[in-house]
C-alpha cells in the first residue's frame, strides 16, 4: 500500500476497461450499512451501464498503484434512472438543472486520506464545466433501531454538510436492490442532498 492515492478522472475506454473493478467495489463496500447490498454482476452491469452510456456521464477512480480502491460516478439527472429524476419533474423541478452524484465507493483500509474529498471535488468541477447550477446526491433512509446498524455507525451528515449540501426536505424516491438476507430485490426509501454551484 502506497502512502499517497492517485484520484483522477477515468476516461470512457478506461471505465469500461475496469468494469469488473468497478463493480466489485460497489459489491463490497456497499454490503456494509446502511446500505447492506448483497450485490451480483447482473444487477451491477444494468447500472453501471447509466454512466457507461449516458451522455454527461463521469466517473473517478482512486488508484493505489494500478489497483483500483475507489470510485465515484456522475451523470445529469435527465440521464440517470427515473426513479431519481421523477420526484423533481412531479414538483415543477426540471431535472436537466441537476447533476447527479451516483456513489463514491472507497476500500475501508484507505478512508481518512482525501479520496472522499477529491472524489467530490472532482465532480462539482465537472458539473461546472458542464454548465449546471446544482448538484445533488441520494442516500438511503434507515430506521434508527434497525437490527443490523452496527453500534458505532456514525451517518456522513456532517461530512456532507461541510461540503455545502443541505437535505432537501420533502423530496423522496424509492430504489430497489436485494439486501443481505432477503430472497429477492425491495424498495428503499432515499432522500436527497442538493448544492447549489453559484
Amino acid at each position: 500500500m502506497t502512502d499517497t492515492l492517485d484520484v483522477r478522472p477515468l476516461s470512457a475506454a478506461e471505465a469500461a476497461a475496469r468494469f469488473d473493478d468497478l463493480a466489485g467495489l460497489r459489491i463490497t463496500v456497499f454490503r456494509a450499512f446502511p446500505y447492506l447490498y448483497d450485490g451480483d454482476m447482473a444487477y451491477e452491469r444494468d447500472y453501471l451501464a447509466t454512466y457507461m452510456e449516458a451522455p454527461g456521464a463521469f466517473i473517478a477512480g482512486a488508484f493505489d498503484g494500478d489497483a483500483l480502491v475507489g470510485a465515484s460516478t456522475a451523470a445529469p439527472l435527465g440521464e440517470h434512472k427515473t426513479a431519481f429524476a421523477e420526484p423533481f419533474a412531479a414538483r415543477g423541478l426540471d431535472p436537466d438543472d441537476f447533476f447527479y452524484f451516483g456513489e463514491s465507493v472507497l476500500l475501508p483500509a484507505y478512508r481518512g486520506r482525501g479520496a472522499g474529498v477529491a472524489f467530490f471535488d472532482l465532480r462539482e468541477a465537472e458539473a461546472r464545466r458542464q454548465g449546471f447550477a446544482h448538484c445533488l446526491f441520494s442516500a438511503v433512509i434507515r430506521p434508527e433501531d434497525h437490527p443490523m446498524r452496527p453500534a458505532d455507525y456514525v451517518p456522513l451528515d456532517d461530512f456532507w454538510r461541510k461540503r455545502g449540501y443541505r437535505r432537501l426536505e420533502g423530496v423522496r424516491t424509492g430504489f430497489a436492490w436485494k439486501d443481505i438476507g432477503e430472497t429477492g430485490e425491495t424498495e428503499k426509501p432515499m432522500e436527497y442532498w442538493v448544492k447549489s454551484l453559484g
